[in-house]
């Protein structure tokens, strides 16, 4: 049965898990988000899409609800994560501290302010350090009060990308000392990492370069990223091995206020707002040129470029439009459904 969603205040969670290469764990996970353990739907939330990367081995799942009632599904679906994959056998190229990663909540209109989505990234931490035995939580952007440390600073303080960790040297926000980067299947008393947090939505945007010379993938994603002089508000990148050839894999948050005006020059930055406060974000298309053109120095040229989900905007529109359908697996719908 169809339901209004007039009046709704939408936020999304990105939920990224450590697990691809089984479509059907991934969905496990995702419908956990929208059914209870008696299998009675939750009403007002929805599951937009799965993203699925084999050589990752990681996945996105895209949930939408009213903020007041996300946290609840949010953890459904992490605790199901976390019963459902075991860290010890995980392999992919994308580096990664437990079987849900990185939790993060965004609000989808001006309805939506950051002591709302703070408040439930707050409930999720603790929710999860409680339900799931040996969990750690650490905090990022609003959620990590007074500093607000983005993801980008959070990951290199804890050495989220390094092959060796020394653990004993990090301290969770929330929960217990980590002790493993494993997940919980086959041993209990091992512990699951994961980063929660949220602020103003994240975009991801990989572009492919065709050559498997990593090396040049590290460059270039140097040259773009925002800490570099003359690089992209608010862009962080990494380069990755993918598919026989080098992605430029890009998280790009949303910035307070309007774009340098020397970046504007043929390219709209789209534009929303939070709490009265305006936001942009890089577009794709300006985020591929680069890329392009670093790369063709060097004489490499782009294979492609994907976008891990929606825009701010296209996850706000879809959002209202499944659930005022009551579609909640709407992830296997959207092929069908031109808007």
């Amino acid at each position: 049965m169809a339901s209004s969603s007039v009046g709704r205040r939408l936020a999304a969670c990105l939920l990224n898990v450590s697990e691809a290469r089984s479509k059907e764990l991934v969905e496990t996970v995702a419908k956990a988000a929208l059914y209870n353990t008696e299998g009675v739907r939750r009403e007002g939330t929805t599951v937009l899409n799965i993203f699925n990367d084999h050589d990752y081995n990681r996945s996105v799942i895209t949930i939408v609800a009213s903020i007041d009632s996300i946290s609840e599904a949010i953890l459904s679906a992490c605790e199901q994560a976390c019963g459902l994959i075991d860290m010890r056998a995980h392999t992919g190229v994308h580096p990664c501290m437990g079987a849900v990663d990185l939790i993060p909540i965004y609000p989808l209109g001006e309805e939506v302010g950051a002591e709302d989505c703070t408040k439930e990234a707050l409930a999720v931490a603790r929710g999860l350090t409680e339900r799931v035995r040996g969990t750690s939580a650490f905090l990022f952007g609003w959620a990590d009060s007074p500093l607000q440390r983005g993801l980008a600073h959070r990951r290199k303080e804890m050495g989220w990308f390094r092959k060796k960790l020394d653990l004993q040297a990090i301290r969770a926000d929330v929960g217990p000392q980590p002790q493993t980067r494993f997940g919980l299947t086959g041993e209990p008393k091992v512990a699951d990492n994961e980063g929660v947090g949220a602020g103003p939505y994240v975009m991801n945007c990989n572009v492919t370069i065709d050559t498997q010379d990593i090396s040049l993938g590290r460059s270039i994603a140097k040259c773009i990223r925002e800490s570099t002089p003359g690089g992209l508000p608010g862009v962080q990148v990494l380069a990755l091995p993918h598919e026989g050839a080098v992605e430029i894999a890009c998280n790009v948050e949303s910035v307070k206020g309007n774009p340098p005006d020397h970046l504007i020059v043929g390219e709209q930055w789209p534009s929303f707002s939070i709490s009265g406060e305006s936001f942009c974000h890089a577009p794709a298309s300006l985020i591929t040129a680069r890329v392009a053109e670093f790369a063709g120095r060097h004489g490499v040229s782009t294979k492609g470029t994907a976008l891990v989900g929606f825009t701010p905007r296209e996850c706000r529109g879809l959002a209202e439009f499944a659930l005022s359908q009551g579609i909640a697996e709407f992830w296997k719908e959207q092929r069908r459904i031109r808007m």
